[in-house]
């Protein structure tokens, strides 16, 4: 059990949402459904879509504090979190330093590696040259630098003849992208909330996906949830050990998940693929469900959020 949500403190809440990411749409989508919670939880929300003059848009509102529903981009590194640090209003998540790191893949391996939280061995090159030879021997993960929910994620299979068209979502041709070798196995993820670390999940994509992409994420029934993974105790508890320690090595605050990949019949090795310190607040999230197996509503979850707030994060 998680323990008791807080009282509700504070009154008004504005929750930001959309964006310009890729991620967007699942922004929206987050940021309706926290809104709701929390005005089920007797607080006076203001729905914020957030583009280029967010700053103005929070001023006027004069929040008491700020749920940001932000995923991706200038919303889930660290950016909005500086304008809000410069409004001295509180917010939800991860802080500045803690956020532009676990979204940058390689800033987050360079903490994390050194933490003792395995990382996957990986290389950076521009995209140009990830198109042109095997930048490491197959199989491997081409994924963007800075962009999360498997945005722009391709597998390059053993035995290709050569690399993929890679989309260039969001930049040009020479953004540079991570290489990474590709880890088979099961796919599993453990939150920390606050000082709560949840059960582990494995999470099973189904309609024949190959891994937990976006549509295993976000379309109902891409994936099935088991909630708790049918693990032995020894990878169980490494998986919780593991997330709190890169929880810590980051510096995080509120709820963060960390996704691995267990190579049950192989290695047998356990890897951090990434820590996520903007979970998805969808009716499809994981963070939601694993708040519910321990004992918490959707409201009193984000009600949680709301009053675990602050600046200085």
């Amino acid at each position: 059990m998680i323990g008791q949500a807080p009282q509700r403190k504070r009154d008004h809440v504005a929750v930001l949402m959309g964006g310009w990411s890729a991620e967007r749409e699942i922004s929206l989508s987050s940021g309706k459904a926290v809104a709701a919670a929390l005005e089920g939880e007797g607080y006076r929300v203001s729905m914020i879509d957030v583009d280029r003059d967010v700053a103005v848009r929070i001023a006027q509102a004069k929040p008491d504090v700020c749920f940001n529903a932000l995923h991706g981009r200038y919303g889930e590194d660290g950016c909005i979190q500086g304008v809000l640090e410069c409004f001295a209003i509180p917010y939800t998540h991860s802080g500045v330093l803690a956020s532009s790191l676990a979204m940058h893949k390689e800033r987050g391996k360079d903490v994390l590696r050194p933490a003792g939280v395995p990382v996957a061995d990986a290389e950076v090159v521009t995209r140009k040259e990830a198109l042109e030879r095997h930048v490491i021997a197959p199989p491997y993960v081409v994924k963007p630098l800075a962009e999360g929910s498997s945005v722009g994620v391709v597998i390059v299979g053993d035995g290709a003849n050569g690399p993929p068209k890679l989309i260039a979502e969001g930049g040009a041709m020479e953004e540079s992208v991570m290489v990474e070798r590709y880890i088979p196995g099961r796919e599993l993820t453990c939150a920390v909330i606050g000082e709560f670390v949840t059960e582990v999940v494995e999470i099973m994509p189904l309609k024949g996906l190959v891994f937990y992409d976006y549509e295993a994420k976000y379309a109902p029934g891409g994936s099935q949830h088991v909630l708790p993974a049918n693990l032995s105790p020894d990878v169980y508890q490494l998986a919780q050990k593991y997330t709190c320690q890169a929880y810590t090595a980051l510096g995080c605050r509120g709820a963060a998940r960390a996704d691995f990949r267990y190579d049950e019949t192989g290695t047998g090795e356990l890897i951090c693929l990434e820590l996520n310190t903007q979970p998805g607040m969808t009716e499809t999230s994981l963070v939601p469900e694993m708040a519910a197996y321990a004992g918490w509503s959707f409201g009193e979850l984000v009600r949680w959020m709301v009053e675990d707030a602050s600046c200085d994060r």
